[in-house]
């Protein structure tokens, strides 16, 4: 079954709205993980032309941001979460390695804080992974990727503290 941009938006709303913690965000990522398997909606929302962020879709009510990235090249990132947010990380194509830290030192707006890699682990097609509120993570991707990403706010607006690994 295709699944449409529409449909799929409308089932993660109506998930967060009826269990905005991290249970309903699991159903999402669960949901996700169909779509993602999904040839027809990722060739369609995953072009050639896709750029690195590409919002395709934005929740009006929950504030949620369904986000295509296409990576042609090799990418990292730091240490980091979604501060008061949270996100999905759904692997289309290629692979991300991503890894979890633990936070051994808070960060301030004038020093990074310090963390230490705690597991570190692939993520291929079809795969979705949950993210909630201080959960400290890092990208890398050796070669070209696609993902789709569920923000629950569109992080490109919020400032985030800074991470160093240990």
């Amino acid at each position: 079954m295709s699944h449409t941009l529409e449909q799929f938006a409308s089932q993660c709303h109506d998930l967060l709205k009826n269990n905005p913690g991290p249970a309903g965000r699991q159903k999402v990522a669960d949901v996700l993980k169909g779509v993602l398997l999904d040839e027809a909606f990722i060739a369609k929302h995953l072009s050639p032309t896709t750029s690195e962020r590409d919002i395709i879709y934005e929740d009006s009510e929950l504030g949620f941001c369904i986000i295509a990235h296409h990576y042609l090249s090799p990418k990292s990132s730091d240490p980091h979460d979604h501060a008061h947010s949270w996100a999905i990380y759904g692997q289309a194509r290629g692979s991300t390695e991503m890894r979890d830290y633990q936070k051994i030192e808070e960060a301030t707006a004038d020093k990074p804080g310090k963390v230490k890699v705690t597991r570190t682990y692939s993520l291929t097609p079809g795969v979705a992974h949950v993210y909630n509120e201080g959960d400290l993570h890092s990208p890398e991707r050796k070669a070209s990727t696609s993902l789709i990403r569920i923000e629950g706010t569109d992080m490109s607006k919020v400032k985030r503290m800074k991470y160093v690994v240990v």
